[in-house]
């Protein structure tokens, strides 16, 4: 057997233990202390000559019999001091908002010639990340601070059901918001494939309701978790104002949602306090998208949360029925017939057996009828045309969260296999 010096000593007689004991104590426990110098390390060179080194100390006492008050004593001692050399190393962790230079953008861009992903947006890599940068134009002038103030408050939200904001990157009157890559396909897509319409990748109902719970409590920790500066969660809050299918992206490992484009109407000036509003309105002068524009928004074009509460409403029908949120049927005369899946699951709630014909086909039937029919109604709920009618977030995604569960023990019981393995490739 092998003795090491500190093993040698555990073995020792008593007598000769104590000895030794009452000889240390002659004098007061001196700690060894051994210090090391860390500093913060990533992979990114936005401002590394700013972060502080941080002194790390550790203590080793090597008498067992060290007055127990000063060993207390220390501990409080060294408590206090952590809480605050954390408190200091706040700013600093990973989760503060990079600030990226125009150059950056182009050349991993290749001046914007790179393939898109949308209109206005490309996937390239930055400081050895796999990103998605989205060019967006300033609705109005915004000052840095208060523009450099808003990037950190929104880089610090944290949420499973959010595509995290990295930073952003101005130039002139643009823009550039840098968010994480998440592999996958956006939930329009994965409801409508073009080139089969027959098919998709959403084939069980229970995945069906773990999305829409998803992006309920994504969009419940936007409207009343989000924009604390202190980061204690209970923030006023932001506005999405972009809340639609095609905004929404589906992972492909385990068929998540996420949602997309958080903080870019805050960022790019969309959105400014209201004067008279409710707490955390915005006041947002721009076109929104077909299908998920609440009335009220059409008039005045002042979006709020229940704007908000209203494009979630037609997401979630959108998802029962697998329609589109509006669709125009062109006549042989040149007319057209505008059909909106609001309208349609207005009519299926008010029929006798109306929702289970209305549900997506594509189910085949498998989908328990009770939860799918209150599902519908809180679809209907979230898309009441009075916005003081329309539900809180924080009470959809509860409503949403238990007809989860119900699906799950409803699938348990049936015995449908859910673990599927899905390509999002094109069909």
């Amino acid at each position: 057997m092998c003795k090491s010096r500190k093993s040698t000593a555990a073995a020792q007689p008593e007598s000769r233990r104590s000895t030794n004991s009452n000889r240390s104590m002659t004098n007061s426990p001196r700690p060894h202390r051994t210090q090391t110098l860390t500093s913060s390390s990533s992979n990114y060179d936005t401002s590394t000559s700013e972060v502080p080194v941080t002194e790390s100390r550790s203590y080793v006492f090597e008498n067992n019999n060290t007055n127990t008050n000063d060993l207390l004593e220390w501990s409080k001692t060294s408590s206090i001091s952590s809480r605050a050399s954390l408190s200091s190393l706040k700013d600093t962790l990973p989760e503060s908002p990079n600030i990226y230079h125009f150059s950056e953008i182009s050349a991993a861009t290749a001046n914007f010639s790179a393939p898109r992903l949308s209109s206005s947006s490309w996937r390239c890599l930055i400081r050895h990340r796999d990103v998605v940068v989205s060019r967006r134009n300033f609705r109005q002038q915004i000052d840095l601070p208060e523009l450099s103030h808003r990037l950190a408050i929104i880089c610090r939200s944290h949420h499973s059901s959010l595509v995290k904001l990295l930073g952003a990157s101005v130039s002139g009157g643009v823009i550039f918001l840098v968010y994480e890559f998440v592999p996958g396909a956006s939930l329009a897509d994965c409801l409508r494939n073009r080139r089969n319409p027959s098919y998709t990748d959403l084939v069980t109902w229970t995945s069906r309701m773990q999305i829409a719970s998803d992006i309920a409590h994504g969009l419940d920790y936007i409207h009343n978790f989000s924009g604390s500066d202190s980061g204690s969660g209970s923030g006023s809050g932001f506005i999405h104002n972009h809340i639609k299918s095609s905004s929404i992206v589906i992972t492909e490992d385990n068929l998540r949602a996420k949602i997309c484009h958080f903080g870019s109407s805050h960022l790019c000036g969309e959105a400014v306090a209201g004067t008279g509003e409710e707490s955390g309105a915005r006041r947002v002068r721009i076109e929104g998208t077909r299908g998920y524009m609440a009335p009220e928004f059409q008039v005045s074009g002042v979006a709020t949360k229940k704007s908000d509460v209203y494009a979630f409403g037609v997401v979630v029908l959108e998802l029962l029925s697998g329609e589109e949120a509006v669709k125009f049927k062109f006549n042989d005369d040149g007319s057209y017939q505008r059909t909106s899946v609001v309208d349609t699951a207005r009519v299926a709630a008010g029929e006798y057996g109306g929702v289970r014909k209305w549900v997506d086909g594509r189910l085949r039937d498998s989908f328990p009828l009770s939860v799918a029919e209150r599902m519908v109604r809180v679809g209907l709920d979230c898309v009441g045309n009075d916005p003081n009618e329309r539900p809180d977030m924080g009470r959809v995604s509860i409503e949403v969260s238990k007809l989860y569960l119900e699906s799950k023990d409803w699938d348990q019981k049936m015995g449908t296999d859910i673990d599927l393995t899905v390509s999002l490739a094109p069909r």
